[in-house]
């Protein structure tokens, strides 16, 4: 039986996704109807990539008896109401990263998730590459000895991005891009919290950080340092530090497709999209959704691979960051 997939939101990011999945069996996945909030932009989506259902409404898409999970690919300041939206209506949900605004909307999630008996799984898709796969293989074998500093970067201009700048659509270097830095920082650490938080940064006029540099120390006096930024091109690779070698991923740490260990490098080339795409390595969203649906199968509610509980330490640690930087948006007032 294939995994139905519902698509929530008619943009890049669902396009790019909606490709992704193309790469994998149709006997395995596929798309069975599209949701926006305007008709005739699912429509268009509809037509463009051959999906069967186009609604005008989110509503519709959550009534929809054929969808077995609903991806969400809108925008972050609506991932709350909208994930509630599908949970309630007891839909399995994948939700693109960030998962929420702040801890408290990712605990009201997660919390309606469990109640609805649901599978959720934030869409960090990162973790789910073949290098992310290898990387906690050799950590799992302690290749590198003792892990003693982890190092990571991502900055890219994005001053002209409306969401970038923008504090009512979520917009802010940490929530974009230095998610990505914190999630291979956990992943590395194994969802350890650290013990320490000291962030500093610079931010826009409009209120929201532009560029964010992050020292995490861990137990055992290990280390992790991350940069990003909305305004500068960084070289955008991930290090790791042991006692008996190092791991980098150089360029592209956030779809990685080479991986360099002890100084011997190996490609993992992602697949060759059937349409174009919006963002560079986005086939790479198969493998997420792949993670989807074998966890399905098994009639599990949660991924291993980033579980509620990995979600949960992104976001908290992501509020200590932005309280020590002054970023404060609307949906942290209600707190």
């Amino acid at each position: 039986m294939a995994t139905r997939w519902g698509i929530c939101g008619a943009g890049k990011i669902s396009h790019d996704f909606t490709v992704a999945l193309k790469t994998l069996s149709t006997e395995e996945h596929q798309v069975v109807s599209v949701a926006a909030r305007k008709l005739e932009d699912s429509q268009e989506f509809a037509k463009k990539h051959s999906v069967s259902r186009a609604y005008g409404s989110y509503e519709e898409l959550a009534r929809d008896p054929d969808v077995d999970v609903v991806y969400v690919g809108v925008i972050h300041p609506y991932h709350l109401r909208t994930c509630l939206l599908f949970t309630n209506a007891k839909k399995n949900v994948l939700c693109e990263k960030p998962l929420a605004m702040n801890a408290k909307e990712v605990r009201e999630i997660l919390a309606s998730a469990k109640k609805n008996d649901v599978f959720f799984m934030e869409a960090v898709w990162t973790r789910f590459f073949p290098v992310s796969v290898e990387i906690r293989r050799l950590l799992a074998q302690q290749q590198l000895g003792e892990v003693q500093m982890v190092r990571s970067e991502f900055g890219v201009p994005l001053m002209h991005v409306p969401r970038s700048y923008q504090k009512e659509l979520g917009g802010g270097a940490m929530l974009d891009l230095g998610i990505y830095c914190l999630q291979f920082i956990c992943m590395v650490y194994d969802g350890e919290k650290p013990e320490s938080i000291q962030a500093t940064g610079v931010c826009q006029e409009t209120g929201v950080d532009e560029t964010v540099v992050v020292t995490l120390k861990f137990s055992k006096s290990r280390f992790a340092v991350f940069t990003c930024s909305s305004r500068i091109q960084l070289p955008n690779d991930a290090i790791i530090i042991g006692t008996k070698g190092t791991i980098r991923v150089p360029g592209h740490m956030w779809c990685p497709t080479s991986l360099v260990v002890n100084g011997e490098e190996t490609q993992y080339p992602v697949p060759e999209p059937h349409l174009p795409l919006n963002f560079i390595n986005s086939t790479g969203m198969r493998y997420e959704a792949e993670e989807v649906r074998q966890c399905l199968l098994k009639g599990l509610k949660q991924s291993a691979v980033m579980s509620h509980a990995d979600s949960l330490l992104l976001a908290e640690v992501e509020d200590e960051i932005r309280r020590q930087v002054g970023v404060v948006y609307d949906q942290d007032q209600d707190q």
